[in-house]
């Protein structure tokens, strides 16, 4: 004989509380301070202002690129990674760029492991892969941006 599940009687306390009477938790740095950056948030920040910058640089070429972020490239079995070339750190395919952001991240030796070289390596990978779109040397994306040097 199958058993009847009994339905509690609703709470007179709201629907934001759980049933030990306390309600939805706060964010870990409270109200007074911002809002903590994660890994994630840092990586899709640095891919979107550069390919924001590629595309006002080269407008027309780049018009219907759409830039993709991913965790980890699929190989044609279904794994992670491909045994022949390594792990591939972004593909282009038509359209679409794909960065994946654990092979940059984690597979890059940084001889400086600070915000500013993880910032040039993600901005690196980006410009290598619209170079690779668009068919050009990555040195020839931003002619006028590596004066400085």
């Amino acid at each position: 004989m199958a058993r009847s599940r009994r339905i509690a009687p609703a709470s007179s306390r709201g629907s934001g509380r759980n049933r030990h009477g306390r309600g939805l938790r706060s964010a870990v740095t409270g109200p007074h301070l911002p809002m903590m950056n994660t890994r994630i948030d840092f990586f899709d920040t640095t891919v979107a202002s550069t390919a924001e910058y590629l595309r006002s640089v080269w407008p027309n070429e780049l018009a219907d690129a759409v830039f993709e972020i991913g965790a980890l490239p699929y190989g044609a079995n279904g794994k992670p990674g491909t045994a022949d070339t390594g792990v591939e750190r972004w593909r282009v395919l038509g359209d679409r760029i794909i960065l994946y952001r654990v092979p940059i991240e984690r597979l890059a030796h940084l001889h400086r492991d600070d915000e500013a070289h993880r910032r040039m390596l993600i901005e690196s990978c980006v410009f290598r892969a619209v170079a690779e779109y668009l068919g050009k040397d990555p040195w020839d994306l931003a002619p006028e941006g590596f004066r400085h040097f």
